[in-house]
């Protein structure tokens, strides 16, 4: 489990880190994110600032791509794009909001950034993985073109055993600050339904991708390395939730907002852009014409 690999890789780390002291922990209320408890130099609240811009930046871009392009898939495959045109949209929304968040939670005084009258939250990100998780799975189900049947199972567990691992993860950062023993076992728990979700999408790719065409590509191969791109990419979510325990520092959340901005640009956009790629292939190989034309240019 991605959560109890990293705290068993941290503890050497964490015996020579000093967390959050005793009397902190009980002077402050329980749901604060420790972002909050921070005092930032102007590079690395910018650092910060340009970072979460980036990501809402690339939503925006992922969306005119998939909208773009959404003619060159056959209609059978289109609703990949469609559903990547919606995760875009739902991330562009909360990660903007999350980065005026931040640039209004702080104030500049004696030469640091420290915290205003607004406390800054990440829940914002797990109201957004509650939208777009259900959808990036749900893509994998239209690339596949699963009979009905197929569709309602896969689908309804990727549902449920997504919300479960977003939900869970999403109670437990309340207590990164007040409680680490709540962090790490609602830390746990995420990680259980995240591996279930690894499970039933190892499964269902190893089961049908290789009906997929060899040509003009290797589809059952590149349908197969999504797994892995989406194994690597999705674990760089528990390292950022654990990083209030081994990290607490300024830096530590300066690389925490990084984490978390490169693991949603890649597991939305560029994933999105993969099944793209996939679907067009798909659309190329049953005649479909604006694929094939788009394929020759």
């Amino acid at each position: 489990m991605a959560s109890v690999l990293v705290a068993i890789l941290a503890t050497p780390v964490l015996a020579q880190i000093r967390v959050f002291p005793q009397p902190l922990e009980n002077s402050v209320g329980e749901g604060i994110v420790f972002e909050n408890l921070l005092t930032y130099s102007p590079m690395q609240h910018d650092i910060i600032s340009h970072v979460l811009t980036l990501g809402y930046a690339a939503q925006a871009a992922g969306l005119v791509y998939f909208l773009a392009t959404l003619s060159n898939i056959a209609p059978r495959y289109r609703l990949s794009s469609v559903l990547s045109a919606v995760v875009m949209s739902s991330a562009f929304l909360e990660l903007f909001q999350l980065s005026q968040n931040w640039n209004n939670s702080f104030i500049f005084a004696d030469g640091v950034w420290q915290l205003g009258t607004e406390a800054f939250s990440n829940g914002f990100r797990y109201m957004n993985w509650s939208i777009d998780v259900p959808m990036l799975l749900l893509q994998l189900v239209v690339v596949l073109g699963l009979t009905r049947s197929q569709a309602v199972s896969y689908g309804t567990k990727f549902v449920i055993g997504g919300l479960l691992m977003i939900w869970t993860g999403y109670i437990g950062q309340f207590y990164e600050v007040t409680n680490l023993t709540l962090l790490f076992i609602w830390g746990v728990i995420s990680t259980v339904f995240y591996v279930y979700v690894l499970f039933v999408i190892g499964r269902m790719i190893n089961q049908t991708a290789g009906d997929l065409p060899r040509q003009p590509d290797n589809l059952p191969r590149a349908m197969r390395s999504v797994f892995w791109f989406i194994l690597i990419t999705w674990t760089l979510y528990p390292i950022a939730y654990l990083i209030p325990a081994f990290w607490p520092t300024a830096w530590g959340a300066v690389s925490r907002q990084i984490i978390y901005t490169i693991a949603d640009i890649t597991s939305k956009v560029v994933y999105g852009a993969i099944l793209s790629y996939i679907a067009r292939k798909r659309s190329e190989a049953i005649g479909f014409e604006s694929a094939i034309a788009t394929a020759r240019r």
